[in-house]
């Protein structure tokens, strides 16, 4: 399941709310008004987000066409701090005042304190994180042979997302992308390791 930015969450929880009250969904016109959003048009880009992100289908030809998914998945949403975007071999760009993200309960662990970062690059492709995809991290400051982890450099004042493996007296950040090679450090701070990924949409 895919996360839901603010405004979708509301325009969700107004289909919600209107259907159990009147029995029907409301109209993209009836929406339009509650949002004060200028054209049909722009409705109907949300509601398509909505269904592409599977919280709702639409009968098309009808005027009041939307159907939410019974088993709704925003009961089982949380929301965690999205904190910054993180590049390959670049200081972590933070985000000054994060907004929370909504996600899916069962892609956090069960104790700890979890917090997601955008990605951008190309580096862990193999591990089904792609260029504009958001992380799901546990922060944590260890992780197992072979995980992935983000990983900060005291040295150079970078974070770069990488698989993590401890040798003799270094450690391996391994991309996972056969384009790519691997780099070694010895000065390596784990922030967190990654428990779920969010893909990206549009």
């Amino acid at each position: 399941m895919n996360p839901l930015t603010k405004k979708q969450k509301a325009i969700f929880d107004f289909v919600q709310a209107f259907q159990k009250k009147n029995g029907y969904p409301p109209t993209l016109e009836e929406i339009g008004r509650k949002f004060k959003l200028s054209s049909v048009a722009t409705v109907h880009q949300h509601l398509d987000v909505l269904r592409k992100k599977g919280y709702m289908h639409r009968n098309k030809g009808h005027a009041r066409s939307i159907e939410l998914y019974k088993k709704s998945a925003l009961e089982a949403l949380t929301e965690i701090p999205l904190l910054g975007v993180i590049t390959a071999g670049k200081p972590l760009e933070a985000i000054e005042n994060p907004e929370p993200l909504q996600v899916p309960k069962n892609m956090l662990s069960k104790t700890g304190r979890h917090y997601a970062l955008k990605v951008q690059g190309d580096s862990m492709i193999e591990e089904g994180i792609f260029s504009g995809d958001t992380v799901i991290v546990r922060e944590q400051p260890t992780v197992e042979r072979g995980e992935t982890a983000v990983a900060y450099l005291p040295d150079s004042n970078e974070a770069t997302l990488k698989k993590i493996y401890q040798e003799k007296n270094r450690i391996r950040l391994q991309p996972a992308n056969p384009k790519l090679k691997p780099f070694f450090e010895t000065n390596v701070e784990i922030q967190g390791k990654v428990v779920g990924v969010l893909r990206r949409i549009i």
